[in-house]
């Protein structure tokens, strides 16, 4: 090989090697932003600790209850007093647009006048309806509904 033909062979080299590196770098930035619009979601409100609900029986104290639920959102006086937990889900498929609500939850502990368990419901929206998620019923009325209402109706605002 002469040495014009190896000084023009190293030039085709590094221009392939230089071409390479060109595609690897925009193949990165590519992937980059692309990383950036991936899905996003949100959690508001009370996080339900795995397995909490099972640690709490009917008859339980409602001190049993603060150590294991923690200070409820708000709380109730319905025929006893009733603790409310209130959670919302949401997610955005992709950055820069609206969040949509994938689940909202209102956890309500019931007590009697002695401040024991007397019943517990993990309230969401089913079929656009709410629906207790422990007994698998729907509430049909009475002060019990009538207090679920606004709370749903004011979780889907956010």
């Amino acid at each position: 090989m002469t040495n014009s033909n190896q000084t023009s062979h190293r030039g085709a080299k590094a221009r392939g090697h230089y071409t390479r590196w060109r595609a690897v770098a925009a193949a990165a930035l590519v992937s980059i932003a692309l990383a950036a619009c991936t899905g996003e979601q949100f959690q508001k409100g009370y996080i339900l600790p795995p397995g909490a609900l099972e640690q709490i029986p009917l008859g339980a104290s409602q001190d049993q209850v603060l150590i294991v639920m923690g200070t409820p959102s708000t709380v109730a006086t319905l025929d006893g007093e009733v603790f409310y937990y209130i959670s919302q889900r949401s997610q955005r498929p992709v950055a820069f647009m609206n969040q949509s609500v994938v689940d909202q939850r209102v956890i309500a502990i019931y007590f009697d006048k002695n401040r024991r368990v007397r019943r517990l419901a993990n309230y969401g929206l089913q079929d656009g309806k709410i629906f207790d998620f422990v007994s698998r019923t729907t509430p049909t009325s009475g002060q019990e509904l009538n207090y679920l209402t606004p709370l749903f109706k004011l979780l889907s605002f956010n």
